[in-house]
């Protein structure tokens, strides 16, 4: 998984490079950028392919490959933070996860990796061999209390139907907390959750090639990761992550938002079958 992530690595900071070059052509670069992305996930899937070829495959760009009665498979995104790549922005990276199904219905996320070639930083985990940033153990931080805590979120695109739910959770946060950060890619804050940079990340409607090696990045670092009301966050990507101390009390204030946004949902729907009365 190392091999394979830094070998697309190499070949996405040459892209990079181009990236920035490209910001003042007249066809811009979001062409540019997808044929890189694509690229990187070739080189992933020859890569671990070759190590492990009974392996099924979900990747971002190419979907579910191989057999369907899979024992193992490769959760991959080739390129997470792909706005950041495109701005010239050095925070973006690549993630890779291997998912074992256990029956029809569970499965769980065993080893994964996430890899920043901007930085060269490399954090990785398996299940029960903890989790590390190059050769350095990972634990998640430590602090108790909410004033002094930092956490890490994602803002909704304008298209999308969960604006009603962050605003509600970030207004309940922000008063309790030291403060919130929006950094752009997914796998690298659950990263920065395992390695004590933030205190804890919440985000809804995340994908599982976005979450599958953060997951096992902090619990083997420690942390705790669930949904809002306390399951497994991996089916749905409702993902709310954090040490010990204050993942429940942040998994609190999440639950409490989102219960807040459907109740003005839902007082809308009744108001407008009023005026159409």
């Amino acid at each position: 998984m190392v091999a394979a992530a830094r070998k697309a690595g190499r070949r996405l900071l040459r892209d990079f490079g181009e990236v920035e070059q490209l910001q003042v052509s007249v066809k811009g670069p979001g062409d540019f950028v997808s044929q890189a992305d694509m690229r990187a996930e070739d080189t992933l899937r020859e890569e671990l392919a070759r190590a492990r070829p009974h392996f099924a495959f979900l990747g971002e760009e190419t979907g579910e490959q191989g057999q369907e009665d899979w024992e193992y498979r490769w959760v991959i995104d080739p390129l997470d933070g792909t706005t950041n790549f495109l701005h010239g922005i050095p925070h973006w990276a690549i993630s890779i996860g291997v998912e074992h199904r256990i029956s029809e219905t569970e499965s769980e996320i065993v080893a994964g990796v996430i890899y920043n070639p901007a930085s060269d930083e490399l954090f990785w985990a398996e299940k029960g061999g903890g989790a590390f940033l190059n050769d350095k153990r990972l634990r998640v931080s430590s602090r108790r209390d909410m004033r002094e805590a930092v956490f890490a979120t994602g803002i909704p695109f304008a298209a999308t139907p969960r604006k009603p739910e962050f605003l509600a959770i970030a207004s309940r946060l922000m008063p309790q907390v030291a403060g919130i950060r929006r950094f752009g890619a997914a796998a690298l804050d659950l990263a920065w959750v395992a390695a004590g940079r933030y205190d804890g990340f919440w985000e809804l409607g995340l994908k599982k090639w976005d979450i599958a090696a953060g997951l096992i990045l902090v619990r083997e670092a420690g942390g705790f990761v669930t949904d809002p009301e306390g399951g497994e966050p991996y089916t749905e990507g409702h993902v709310v992550a954090g040490n010990p101390n204050l993942q429940g009390k942040l998994r609190t204030v999440v639950a409490e938002g989102i219960a807040a946004a459907q109740s003005g949902r839902d007082k809308a729907v009744r108001a407008g079958r009023s005026d159409a009365e």
